[in-house]
């Protein structure tokens, strides 16, 4: 066996390669080498070379979008663009506009106000939950039932329940009847109402003094939750969520809704927050993106 140097096998397997058709010769080993810019038989000019800035859609714009911004809707992205991002803050009026021009969809979105508080609702004098009553409304339309004594039940209806009753009402709920999107019941019915637990608890239907859904005025309750009435809670995040109306009010009702929930979670303050109690503010509609608040100024509207 003769042996080779590693310098002179390489020159041999070079000129092998060289000399067999171009077709046959593996991509990356001995394939010569084509100038820059030609696929094929045509010259491609490179897309940095054609323009200085690609344009905002253009092929492969996808690639050059975050993980985040790739599940997002191109409406969505377009709207986001000028909303100014989450660090700057705007006063009442301009956010509630803004969030109104953005508001295309192909329906009438909700509006939603997402609030931060310097709250863990984990400790028992943090937590927060309670009603506002939106001046404006909710712009949508609530069934309220009720469950109360026979003799109150007829009443109950008129004012606009959907159905009233007592043990009746009892059974049609343990039944799987739930066409209903509020309950409220009487004092005196919470201890029949406690088996229907396990049912209406997962839902969030259960009646509770704090939701002011345990009453004995039935009449004032259903024609207040139907007015517009919401309730509100902390959740684990000590993050308020509130409805507070549709995206076809008018600028004035949906300020006059934000400012009576503003007041509300102010006077609902929990005795152990310590501190600045807010921290941030937002609105949204369904489909729209989140515009920043100004709470100093929202707080200290007439």
């Amino acid at each position: 066996h003769r042996l080779f140097s590693h310098s002179t096998m390489a020159a041999r397997m070079m000129n092998m390669n060289m000399q067999r058709p171009v077709s046959s010769v593996r991509p990356g080993v001995g394939a010569p080498r084509r100038p820059l810019g030609v696929t094929g038989g045509r010259m491609v000019v490179p897309v940095a070379a054609a323009t200085s800035e690609a344009p905002s859609y253009t092929k492969g714009y996808i690639s050059r979008l975050t993980p985040q911004e790739r599940r997002r809707s191109r409406r969505y992205r377009d709207a986001r663009s000028s909303t100014f991002g989450k660090d700057r803050e705007l006063g009442p009026e301009e956010a509630v506009a803004l969030m109104k021009e953005h508001a295309n969809a192909k329906f009438d979105e909700s509006v939603e106000a997402h609030f931060r508080l310097n709250i863990d609702p984990k400790y028992n004098d943090q937590q927060l939950r309670a009603t506002v009553g939106l001046p404006a409304g909710t712009g949508q339309t609530v069934r309220v039932a009720v469950l109360c004594p026979d003799e109150m039940a007829d009443a109950a209806k008129a004012a606009g329940a959907v159905m009233a009753g007592a043990d009746d009402i009892i059974a049609e709920i343990e039944g799987g009847n739930m066409e209903f999107d509020k309950l409220v019941a009487t004092p005196d019915m919470m201890p029949k109402a406690a088996k229907l637990g396990r049912v209406l608890g997962p839902r969030g239907l259960m009646p509770n003094p704090k939701a002011g859904t345990v009453t004995p005025d039935v009449v004032a309750a259903v024609a207040e939750f139907q007015g517009g009435k919401v309730e509100f809670r902390a959740d684990k995040q000590g993050i308020v969520h509130v409805l507070c109306g549709k995206s076809s009010f008018t600028q004035e009702d949906l300020l006059q809704n934000i400012k009576a929930i503003v007041d509300a979670i102010e006077a609902n303050r929990p005795t152990g927050a310590k501190g600045v109690y807010w921290k941030t503010g937002y609105i949204c509609t369904t489909m729209g993106p989140s515009v920043r608040l100004d709470i100093a100024a929202l707080k200290a509207m007439e």
